[in-house]
């Protein structure tokens, strides 16, 4: 191999190279939660993963520090990193956070709302709607948390939207760890009964709306045990 080959084979990934593949990966798992494939407890092995996904376990352990700064993860000195398992008080902050925080998204989506919004939402309750239809249960339980997130992503507010994309996905690891179906806890109508009042700027029926679909979800969690095992490898592959 020529010598400058070989120097260019030596050199590092660049760096937005570098930063998709953690993204990649922090999307994989993220993913994988949000779907009930990945339950809360389980261990994410840093060597098993690096394994997985074909990175090294510097890259692997930088996504999980990412995931624990949203708490998503927990890291344990001497254990590793395992999916986060709210307690009981944690899952009320959660729901008390979001009673505080959505109905902010939703004054600010209304005032800035456009026909092309409107239309953004509308397709999104669509494939809701396909999903429930197809009995799809893993994307509906996606589609649900990701509505929260367009929302707050339509408002405008890039700390808003990061606010809600950490806050739903605590919820879907409640929600899984305290078992609420999901066709009880986030009915199909729902959403969509939202989105025709932004559509009509009618914002005291809107966070009405969605300060109810809070409480329904909240009050469908029962304590429950949940099982910390998992296939890694089938979960990602």
């Amino acid at each position: 191999m020529p010598a400058k080959a070989r120097k260019a084979a030596a050199e590092p990934a660049p760096r937005n190279d570098r930063e998709k593949s953690v993204d990649e990966i922090y999307e994989r798992i993220y993913v994988a939660i949000l779907e009930h494939r990945l339950h809360p407890g389980t261990k994410l092995g840093e060597e098993r993963m690096a394994e997985i996904f074909g990175v090294s376990r510097a890259r692997i352990r930088e996504v999980l520090a990412r995931l624990a700064h949203e708490q998503i993860v927990e890291l344990f000195p001497q254990r590793g990193a395992y999916v986060a398992k709210p307690t009981t008080e944690q899952a009320r902050d959660v729901f008390e956070a979001r009673r505080l925080i959505e109905p902010a998204v939703l004054k600010r989506l209304i005032e800035t709302i456009t026909p092309d919004k409107v239309n953004r939402l509308r397709q999104h309750t669509e494939l809701e709607a396909d999903a429930h239809r197809r009995n799809d249960k893993r994307a509906v339980i996606r589609l649900s948390g990701e509505f929260h997130t367009l929302v707050a992503e339509l408002a405008g507010n890039s700390a808003l939207a990061r606010s809600m994309r950490e806050l739903c996905m605590l919820t879907c690891l409640t929600i899984f760890l305290y078992d609420a179906p999901t066709a009880q806890s986030c009915r199909n109508d729902e959403h969509e009964r939202i989105v025709d009042a932004v559509a009509k700027k009618d914002r005291a029926r809107a966070e009405k709306l969605m300060l109810d679909h809070l409480d329904h979800i909240e009050g469908s969690l029962k304590l429950d045990n949940s099982n910390g095992d998992a296939d890694l490898e089938a979960i990602f592959k």
